[in-house]
């Protein structure tokens, strides 16, 4: 048997490339600027104009480093989206594992409920984007709650009822029935346990 071919690998050095350097500094700048801006004005009224400008580079450099300002707010709430991941995946129960699935199902829905009211504006922002819905935070939300109803004993269509749960916490619905229709956090998170344990036969 012919020997398998060992890969290659570029040297190390003790110190990057400049333009590795260069484009990590640009990234930082960007996200920086963008967090002070929308501190200052809240996240609608920020522009890209207004990040680049703030952050001394080019509005190419924007795009090339975060593809579009969608890109940029998604970047900004990743390292919550992380934390939120490990609470869910690793934290204590009834969150984390440890719990019975239902359980974890509800405590599930009113803690999200917290984050998505928590981060509302840069939520927002990132959903002017239609494909933001189905990025890799929504994918992990959609397959955790997806778990957790099929050990709860639910049955049909699993992957509908986890996207028909995730609604009641799309950012855009909470701020809707929080500011139009006379609903409190606590409310919302109650209607999240009763869709919840219905479709759970509870």
């Amino acid at each position: 048997m012919a020997a398998r071919p060992q890969p290659r690998y570029l040297p190390v050095s003790g110190q990057a490339p400049h333009e590795r350097g260069d484009a990590a500094r640009n990234r930082n700048l960007l996200l920086d600027a963008a967090r002070r801006l929308i501190a200052e004005r809240g996240a609608e009224a920020v522009t890209t104009d207004d990040i680049v400008a703030a952050a001394g580079v080019g509005k190419g450099t924007l795009f090339r480093r975060f593809g579009n300002r969608a890109g940029l707010m998604m970047e900004l709430l990743d390292e919550d989206e992380k934390a939120f991941q490990q609470e869910i995946m690793f934290g204590p129960p009834p969150l984390g594992p440890g719990a019975p699935a239902l359980e974890r199902l509800l405590a599930y829905g009113r803690r999200r409920l917290d984050f998505v009211v928590a981060h509302r504006a840069l939520m927002a922002d990132v959903n002017r984007d239609p494909y933001a819905r189905f990025n890799a935070p929504a994918r992990v939300q959609h397959r955790h709650v997806s778990v957790l109803l099929a050990e709860a004993g639910t049955t049909g269509d699993v992957d509908a009822q986890a996207s028909a749960l995730l609604a009641l916490l799309d950012v855009h619905y909470v701020h809707h029935q929080l500011t139009e229709n006379g609903h409190t956090v606590q409310s919302l998170g109650d209607a999240w346990e009763s869709v919840a344990r219905k479709l759970c036969g509870t």
